[in-house]
């Protein structure tokens, strides 16, 4: 008679309850998850706890079906723990071994309830096995999705915040790119210097490429949607940090921004002042002993 893995399973967690979660915990402390300090033993326990008495309940409603709507409540509960691990900066491996840490416990748990029982304990490991490492997926696909959400965040804060326009003067501007021009880039790029072109009454704009590392055909089509966007807007545009090599590059491959370019933004601020009709000039020193 062939056993029924989900029962043996179902009778071991039961009937061996307390001494399968304080090996699981204790097997989580030994794994390092503690030392970490990103959670307390306190809160460990208690994800623990609820995870082993919803797995049980699970386990009596239906099986090892980890679909159906029993194992919903452990889901969610670990997809929870999942996104905590993901934001506190576990390690993929620390998340799955939250799951994976209960199998040996069970292992014993069931050596000690099938004794002799040799289909029995054969039918109960395969069952913890199987549901355990459904879990663990479950626990990493949460995790990864949590991750990548989390770096998709930052990617946009950094390219926020490497995106600043600097009022130069009264009608001046100046943007400074540091990096790759992409076409999410260029789109943050023109949003924010749209609004504060709007903002300052800006007429003229200085796009400083000095931080781009190249410049290729490419990244010269997204220089120019921000200048059209920026004459859209009433502002004329100067591109600064046209390096030697960036100069070579775009000669060799047919570039050509038509736009005013400068070498640095000194220069560009300099073009920008006689098209604002300002200058500036040196202030003689005054006498020896007359107040400055």
């Amino acid at each position: 008679m062939t056993m029924d893995g989900a029962e043996v399973l179902l009778r071991t967690v039961t009937e061996d309850a307390t001494a399968i979660l304080d090996e699981w915990i204790a097997a989580l402390r030994q794994s390092g998850t503690l030392q970490s300090g990103r959670i307390r033993e306190a809160e460990l326990r208690t994800q623990a706890e609820a995870v082993f008495t919803q797995f049980r309940e699970a386990l009596s409603s239906d099986g090892l079906d980890t679909t159906a709507k029993g194992f919903a409540p452990v889901l969610d509960t670990l997809g929870d723990a999942s996104r905590s691990r993901a934001l506190q900066g576990f390690t993929p491996t620390d998340t799955a071994n939250f799951v994976l840490a209960l199998k040996e416990p069970i292992f014993a748990a069931l050596r000690r309830t099938c004794g002799l029982d040799a289909s029995g304990l054969a039918a109960g490991v395969s069952a913890t096995g199987a549901v355990l490492d459904r879990l663990s997926l479950h626990t990493m696909e949460v995790y990864m999705a949590s991750r990548e959400a989390v770096i998709g965040r930052q990617g946009q804060e950094i390219t926020e915040l490497s995106t600043p326009v600097v009022r130069l003067w009264d009608g001046i501007l100046a943007l400074p790119l540091i990096g790759t021009l992409d076409s999410a880039r260029t789109g943050v790029v023109m949003e924010t210097l749209l609004q504060a072109i709007v903002e300052e009454e800006a007429e003229i704009a200085i796009i400083d490429i000095t931080g781009v590392p190249t410049v290729d055909t490419l990244v010269a089509q997204h220089l120019l949607k921000t200048v059209a966007a920026a004459r859209l807007m009433g502002a004329d545009c100067i591109v600064s940090g046209i390096r030697p090599q960036i100069a070579q590059t775009m000669v060799h491959l047919g570039v050509e921004l038509n736009v005013v370019s400068k070498a640095t933004m000194a220069d560009a601020f300099a073009v920008a002042l006689r098209r604002t009709g300002r200058k500036v000039v040196r202030r003689q020193a005054a006498p020896d002993g007359e107040r400055r």
